[in-house]
């Protein structure tokens, strides 16, 4: 039987950067009325007039997704009478992709504006429309950081490298960039953008033979 060829193990870690080119917004909706079928109604036509307003502002339909409509009850105790019904409560979520993030503000309060005091602006955050092609930067960077490695040390071993044995990557993709996070949408027409730059980073482990 032959004998395992000597090896020699290393990781190697890369990273890309890029100016993010994506801008994901999460709107929700809440209404609280005194019936259902008023806080229902009025939910639907706040969301409504919000998708309205963003396709006015050159959103795409496919970048509009609503994630459901809910109806609760709310109540308040009292002494003497218990739990009683003070109202109604419906909420609805909206996730908005914008792609032209030069009018990201605009979009944003012409957003507000249509839903108006039912509006809640949960959060933005910022990231990549095509993140294959950071990670792929990044990958390669993390390959180039683990052959210099290991030829580095195979050099100082007076060895040389041969063929790979073995590969192992893992991809750790930066979460989005939060811009903001606000309850209540208040003065949105200043909220200015500023996207920055995020990274991808990329660890690799490679194994390589080692030759005399």
């Amino acid at each position: 039987m032959a004998d395992n060829p000597r090896s020699i193990s290393v990781t190697g870690t890369g990273t890309a950067e890029a100016v993010p080119d994506l801008l994901t917004l999460s709107i929700g909706v809440e209404c609280r009325r005194e019936t259902v079928a008023g806080a229902y109604g009025d939910a639907g036509t706040s969301s409504a007039a919000i998708t309205s307003a963003l396709r006015q502002h050159g959103v795409e339909d496919a970048d509009i997704s609503a994630s459901g409509l809910n109806v609760r009850a709310e109540v308040n105790w009292q002494e003497g009478r218990g739990q009683t019904v003070s109202g109604y409560l419906a909420s609805s979520m909206l996730t908005i992709r914008i792609r032209r993030l030069s009018a990201s503000s605009q979009v944003l309060a012409a957003a507000v504006a249509a839903g108006g005091d039912d509006v809640r602006l949960n959060g933005l955050s910022l990231g990549f429309a095509d993140a294959a092609a950071v990670e792929a930067r990044a990958r390669e960077a993390a390959w180039q950081d683990a052959r210099t490695t290991a030829a580095h040390y195979a050099a100082l071993s007076g060895t040389g490298l041969g063929r790979v044995l073995s590969l192992t990557q893992h991809t750790g993709f930066q979460p989005p960039v939060p811009v903001a996070k606000m309850q209540r949408a208040v003065a949105a027409e200043s909220l200015t953008v500023e996207a920055g730059e995020s990274s991808v980073t990329a660890t690799v482990g490679v194994v390589w033979e080692l030759l005399d």
